[in-house]
């Protein structure tokens, strides 16, 4: 097992990027290609590449963002398909990691449990657990880049109901999934509306002898094409590269476009996309059940590819029932309606336990660092904490297309530094800033998640947007020494 020490000066890493997922391959690659003298490593928790994409194995895994934009900017999406399953972002992930030797740098079972930051030193010792046994390690490095997500990989969330004990079937969770799960020929109740919920259902209803999706509340659900059609013929026509392209920024445009008209014309939008519902549903199951009592976008809207749920839900092999639990039975589930489901499985869709920086201890000269006591710089920044950046994709949009920005906006950052021989980055909260959420969204997840999420301000360079071309001006073309970025030599906090 590799494992860093920092016995000298030699051992001190330039860039340290915590996770090999998405993010993290992304960041290494930008590293390497524009500031390829830095020395880097990358700490995974788990023993593989691939993230989110190598811990979900749920039936029917896949992403609801389309690959020409949750792709890299600098590695095309050649497979046909523009909503991949998980096996294969899981694969891109890997090639390009292998690619571009990124691999070799990974130290995998390296789960961080502390940073602390030292001013005196201008650098950042961080602890790790590795292995099974959780031995200890110790790295120093003089930037942070947390590409750790935005969830605890270790807990979901997990409503408890009554009657749970006496319930005769098995209860389940998708961040969990117990590969020996033999659900063919059964009666499988999914709990949750969600992105796994509408993913699961459709995936299960294949072999299982039927599903039920039981939701306290509906979602938006649209179906989108699994392929693009003008996507293959670009590439067809053009190298691959342009047509990667002109493919991405095609989808890029349409996307903030769509997602504008949405938000300025919420009524409108609604009815509309409660209509393709129903239109693809049929005539024997209800919209109400895909009619959301929230706006569009003020919760995430679930893609289905090649309406495969509607599908399921029109051929009869699954059914959605509006409802509440009130008790578990040995036999399925009791509702409030006095209904009953039977059961001889049960799936808890029923969301996620958001983490900030990796659920870390963090330190800065000897202080605890509380996140949710700071605010966010351009989304990417936290006040007060020195060399350090996390990346936070788009809730509205793909997650690497501000993934992509933030690596890039980090190698800006310490190429500034090293012109002007500067040892220190930093924000300071400005004074007049009004705190807001970090995250607009109604979502249980963001809600339950309010007291650990930092803040964002009222004005820039505080605001945290969803937009990618903002960001793309403000990070990709914004000036490093804005005014609000403080720079300092070792010794104190700027």
């Amino acid at each position: 097992m590799n494992t860093l020490s920092s016995a000298g000066d030699g051992d001190i890493l330039d860039v340290l990027i915590v996770g090999a997922g998405l993010s993290g391959i992304g960041a290494a690659a930008m590293l390497q290609r524009r500031l390829p003298g830095k020395r880097y490593a990358i700490l995974e928790a788990r023993a593989a590449i691939g993230g989110t994409w190598d811990l979900f194995r749920y039936p029917g895994i896949r992403s609801d963002s389309d690959m020409y934009t949750l792709g890299y900017g600098f590695k095309p999406w050649v497979d046909a398909k523009a909503i991949a399953d998980g096996p294969s972002i899981r694969a891109y992930i890997r090639e390009t990691a292998h690619s571009h030797g990124i691999d070799a740098h990974i130290r995998f079972e390296h789960k961080v449990v502390r940073a602390s930051w030292s001013s005196t030193q201008a650098l950042w010792t961080v602890e790790a657990e590795v292995g099974p046994l959780r031995e200890p390690a110790t790295l120093r490095t003089r930037f942070l880049h947390m590409c750790s997500g935005y969830y605890d990989y270790d807990r979901a969330y997990r409503p408890r109901f009554e009657g749970e004990d006496d319930y005769g079937g098995r209860i389940v969770q998708p961040q969990f999934w117990p590969q020996d799960l033999d659900y063919a020929g059964k009666r499988v109740v999914v709990i949750g509306s969600g992105a796994t919920a509408v993913t699961l259902v459709p995936a299960m209803a294949a072999t299982a002898a039927h599903v039920t999706m039981l939701q306290r509340s509906p979602s938006y659900v649209v179906s989108r094409p699994s392929e693009y059609r003008f996507a293959r013929r670009l590439q067809r026509r053009l190298p691959p590269k342009l047509a990667y392209w002109t493919t991405r920024w095609r989808v890029i445009a349409e996307s903030m476009l769509l997602y504008r008209i949405v938000r300025a014309r919420p009524d409108l939008a609604k009815k509309k996309i409660v209509a393709m519902a129903a239109q693809q549903l049929g005539p024997h199951v209800d919209a109400a059940h895909f009619t959301p009592d929230y706006k569009p976008w003020d919760q995430r809207v679930c893609v289905v590819p090649d309406g495969d749920l509607f599908r399921a839900l029109r051929d009869r092999r699954a059914e959605v029932v509006t409802d509440h639990v009130a008790r578990f039975t040995p036999g399925g589930i009791f509702l409030k309606s006095g209904r009953e489901l039977a059961a001889d499985v049960v799936v808890m869709a029923t969301g996620l336990s958001l983490s900030v920086l990796g659920g870390a201890r963090i330190e800065v000269d000897g202080q605890a660092y509380d996140p949710s006591a700071h605010m966010a710089y351009k989304g990417m920044m936290l006040s007060e904490l020195p060399n350090s950046v996390m990346t936070f994709g788009y809730t509205n949009a793909s997650w690497t297309l501000k993934a992509d920005l933030t690596a890039a906006w980090v190698c800006r950052l310490l190429a500034y530094m090293d012109r002007k021989g500067q040892a220190i980055a930093v924000v300071r909260r400005e004074a007049g800033v009004t705190p807001e959420p970090f995250l607009g969204f109604t979502s249980g997840y963001v809600q339950r998640a309010q007291s650990l999420l930092p803040r964002q301000g009222s004005r820039r360079p505080w605001q945290v947007y969803q937009n990618y071309l903002q960001d793309m001006f403000t990070i990709r073309f914004g000036r490093i020494a804005d005014g609000v970025m403080r720079f300092g030599p070792k010794g104190s906090l700027p």
